[in-house]
Parts: C-alpha cells; structure tokens; sequence
C-alpha cells in the first residue's frame, strides 16, 4: 500500500448492522431506501447516478435557486446514506463529487453495472480492463469528496482476472471499502456468484470487503461470511420482493432464530412503501407499480394481480387495487 493512501481515506460511519442494501435501478428509490433502513438495513445505497447528469442538473438548479437534493432525493433518516456515481470522464468526475459530497455519507463507485447502455459510456463494469483509468478516477473521487470514497464492482468482463489488481489499486488510492459482486460482465445475473473470489479478495487488501451474490435467505447470509470472511454483506434482488430480510438476517445473526414472513404480512409493507413514495416527486407511478408486483410475489393470485396492475398510471387506482387485492388474502 502506498505510505499516503491511509491519510487519503476518510473514516467510514458507524453501521447499525452489517447487511446493506444494493444499489438497483428503479428500486432503490428514497422510499424502498427508507423501508429497508427501517427494518434493519445498516447501509442503504442510492440508485447508479450519472456525473454528467448531476453536473448538468445543477446549473439548471441553480438557476431557479434550488439545491442538487432536487434531482437526488433523500431523507435523513435514511443516513448513512451512500449515492453512487458513474461516469469516467475525470473533470465532469471532479465537479460531480464536489457537488454531492456536501449531502452524502459516502460516495460509490459503480464499477459493476453490466447493462450495454452504461458500458458503452466507459463506465459501470467496462472500467474493469482500464487499470490506468481507474488509477485516475480514484484520485478524482478521493481528492475531491469530503465524505469516505467505497468501490462496487464485478469481478470481470469475461473472467475475473484483473479485480484483484483494480482492488489493490483502489487501497492504495484511499477507497474505504470494496462491494464485489463475483459475476462477470458476460454472466449478467445468470448462473451463480463465485463466493471463493471474495474470499480472495478479503485475503488481499486490508479495507472492509463487502459480499453480494445470491443471498436469498439468512442462512445464506451466515453462510457467505463463514466462506468469504467478508466483513459485511449486500442484498439486492432478494430485498426487492421482501425487505423484511434485513431484520430476518439481524435475528438469524443475533440468535440463530428468525420470523418466516407470511405473503400477507409483506405485503402489507406496500402500503407504507406507498405512503412514502407520494411524498418525492421523482417517484414515478410506474417504479409504485413495479413495487406492487414485487411485494405481491408468493401471493395467492398474483398472477392475476400482475394483470390488473398493467398499465396502471394512477396511484389511487393502483392503492385501490392493492386494497382490493390485500382483503381477499
């Protein structure tokens, strides 16, 4: 490690427990953050957000005399919050970070969004072949954030060959904590995660790692920290349908014991999930629409219910539906 790198990192903030929340695009909005928070999430992440869009959003802002929190939402009680960025164009890069460092807890990286319209920016999990670049935008990010710099990345493009290298890299350059999803680019969500590469990852750099794959369960979650030595874990799709698994996983750590969740009790979690979203304007009917299938999942009708919900672009009609649908379990 560098001599310098330990004076470049900032001190991460204290988490409520040691299972996170994945950054997901479309889901991970202020509100699904808050819901997750509330039943035990240690650290929730925002959805992947462009530097030039924050960059081109705050001139506008600034016009009408308004702040960034207009374009990236929030709520303190959902802190620790981290807003992740992408993009790798260095002096958008600068700016971006100056911008919303003022508002984050911490700022990541994505380095790990394997989506063709992110990828082809030079950005997301294309950086994994362009160690020099990476090096650079590391120094950008660290230089310029008042707030501890975190790393979310894959483990390749078509095999996991240059992560340990990039991870060095990011130690030396003062990034606090690395998030690996142990997927290639070419793998997307297909297959399964290679937890031994956490492993390895854990075995070769001294800042916390955090392990994301394929948790579904608790005992999942208890079994990737006993294989990896991960230092935290990250739930994403699994949360999506069900984001009473972060106190599920709390208890399960804590007493060996946990609540099985019944469809009808998640769902229930809608309706709150529906009384925040009202209150942000960027949360579109159609991101509600989508969380009604997610948390109708394992219901009885739900497919009928995926059905009606087609198409829905009013939130009364898709409450009234929901109520419909929740007294006929």
């Amino acid at each position: 490690m560098k001599k310098n790198s330990k004076m470049n990192m900032k001190k991460l903030p204290k988490f409520s427990s040691r299972v996170f929340l994945a950054p997901m695009a479309g889901i991970t909005n202020p509100a699904f953050r808050l819901l997750c928070k509330e039943h035990g999430a240690g650290l929730v992440v925002t959805e992947l957000t462009s530097i030039n869009a924050i960059v081109a959003k705050e001139r506008l802002l600034k016009e009408d005399k308004k702040k960034i929190t207009e374009f990236i939402e929030f709520s303190d009680k959902e802190r620790p919050l981290s807003i992740q960025l992408f993009g790798s164009d260095l002096k958008i890069l600068e700016k971006a970070v100056k911008i919303i460092s003022p508002y984050a807890d911490i700022i990541d990286y994505n380095m790990g969004c394997p989506a063709p319209n992110i990828t082809q920016q030079m950005a997301g999990a294309a950086l994994l072949q362009e160690t020099k670049l990476t090096r650079e935008i590391f120094k950008t990010l660290v230089k310029n954030s008042s707030k501890p710099v975190t790393l979310k990345m894959r483990s390749g493009v078509n095999q996991p060959d240059k992560f340990l290298k990039i991870a060095k890299i990011a130690e030396e350059e003062g990034i606090t904590m690395i998030t690996l999803h142990p997927r290639t680019v070419e793998q997307g969500y297909s297959g399964k995660s290679d937890w031994s590469l956490i492993k390895k990852l854990k075995k070769s750099i001294s800042i916390p790692v955090v392990g994301n794959g394929d948790i579904k369960t608790p005992e999942d979650a208890e079994k990737m920290i006993k294989e990896t030595g991960c230092d935290y874990i990250m739930v994403g799709r699994a949360a999506a349908s069900n984001p009473l698994i972060f106190s599920q996983i709390n208890d399960y750590f804590n007493t060996g014991k946990y609540k099985e969740i019944s469809p009808k009790i998640k769902l229930k979690l809608f309706f709150t999930y529906l009384k925040y979203a009202k209150k942000y304007p960027s949360i579109k009917v159609s991101a509600m629409r989508m969380q009604a299938m997610n948390f109708s999942k394992g219901c009885k009708s739900a497919r009928k219910l995926r059905g009606s919900l087609l198409g829905v672009n009013d939130v009364d009609v898709l409450e009234r539906l929901m109520k419909e649908f929740y007294d006929t379990l």
